[in-house]
């Protein structure tokens, strides 16, 4: 079904055009080129730390390389937020390793680090620690890094930050999301905030590891005149192209993070009332409201969560349900889990609205008062 209005779908700014004429005008069109060294640069900038960006293909393979890097092999465990993407966790599975899912705290829909500190204390005095833990953060809002900073450097753990969705999200006192842990890793999938039209990018603290990441990245090749390895790589590197777009994308994610805002602001406005809760931003916190979501309790609305979906669905306006918890999974039945379920009853419950930043006041307006409509009002 084609939609009328969109979940959330790429938002051009006209910068584009001309960073991809000067890719073309080099003749950079292969994986490498100055547009990609620039876009690193820009997002480094942006960051305002001291870490190292490697632009990559996606998301996911930054995951892959992080976890890599890490030393994750077969047999291994690393720890991750339940509630996330599906790539977020499969290049768990592509080292062997072993996936252990965590909840969500209800103050802010991320990791709940109180669960995680509890486990580690115990999974330290039965000598099974983790090599790394992967928390996300969900919906455009950062982890809470202090606790899980402070928890990975006492236990000797790796932590590698799932960013994808938060780059223009800040944590106290400012810092940017996606500079967290040893590593962090940003997507730039069509539906991002900023988009490269598909790529991701690796953020580290650590030189050696991006050095590696881009070793690894162009298929591990050997300083050598032919074609020499020494162990084996991927054809992870972002396109120059794609790197040009991104260029094009940073001088406007700024503007694009305070329109979600906007956005989220106007749905809560309209829509808040008893039975309906919308994602909580902690104070000194600043979400990027990738997705405006929210929950829907039926005992109090006398309206579920697929009814107002399919109703959506009929006017040909895109919305979906929270991402399904992992454990929940058909793939990771009888996986490991500690929690008390704040991220399955938030699936059950939740939805997310059309949010793009390209999405105008009156589709708004006729989302809103669509939902207005199914709850009485």
């Amino acid at each position: 079904m084609i939609m009328r209005i969109y979940l959330s779908r790429p938002h051009m700014s006209g910068h584009e055009e001309a960073r991809v004429a000067e890719a073309f005008a080099s003749n950079f069109v292969a994986p490498l080129g100055p547009q990609l060294d620039a876009f690193e640069d820009r997002v480094r900038e942006y960051l305002g730390a001291d870490v190292y960006c490697v632009g990559l293909s996606s998301g996911s393979a930054a995951l892959h390389l992080a976890l890599r890097i890490a030393g994750v092999g077969r047999g291994d465990e690393v720890w991750v937020s339940s509630m996330t993407f599906a790539g977020g966790v499969f290049p768990v599975n592509y080292l062997g390793a072993t996936p252990r899912f965590f909840d969500l705290t209800p103050a802010s829909w991320t990791i709940d680090t109180g669960i995680v500190a509890e486990e580690l204390a115990k999974a330290s005095r039965e000598n099974r620690l983790p090599k790394a833990i992967v928390p996300t953060d969900l919906y455009g809002q950062s982890v809470d890094l202090d606790p899980l900073e402070v928890l990975a450097e006492q236990y000797g753990v790796r932590l590698i930050v799932d960013s994808a969705e938060s780059l223009g999200a800040s944590y106290k006192n400012g810092r940017k999301a996606g500079t967290g842990g040893d590593a962090a890793i940003l997507s730039f999938n069509g539906n991002k905030i900023i988009t490269t039209s598909g790529g991701g990018m690796l953020v580290t603290r650590h030189k050696a590891w991006a050095d590696e990441a881009r070793f690894l990245a162009t298929q591990a090749r050997d300083t050598a005149p032919h074609y020499e390895h020494s162990t084996f790589g991927y054809n992870y590197r972002l396109s120059n192209i794609c790197a040009a777009i991104g260029l094009g994308q940073m001088e406007v994610l700024d503007d694009r993070v305070a329109r979600r805002r906007e956005i989220y602001k106007r749905y809560k406005d309209a829509l808040l009332r008893p039975g309906i809760e919308f994602t909580p931003e902690p104070v000194g916190l600043y979400s990027t409201r990738w997705l405006t979501t929210l929950t829907i309790d039926v005992a109090e609305t006398d309206v579920s969560r697929e009814d107002i979906r399919l109703m959506l669905l009929e006017h040909r306006i895109e919305s979906r349900p929270l991402w399904k918890p992992m454990h929940l999974q058909p793939l990771y039945v009888g996986a490991s889990y500690h929690g008390t379920g704040v991220d399955q009853r938030l699936f059950e419950d939740g939805l997310c609205l059309p949010s793009g930043s390209d999405m105008h006041e009156d589709q708004q307006v006729e989302v809103i008062e669509l939902v207005k409509a199914l709850l009485g009002d």
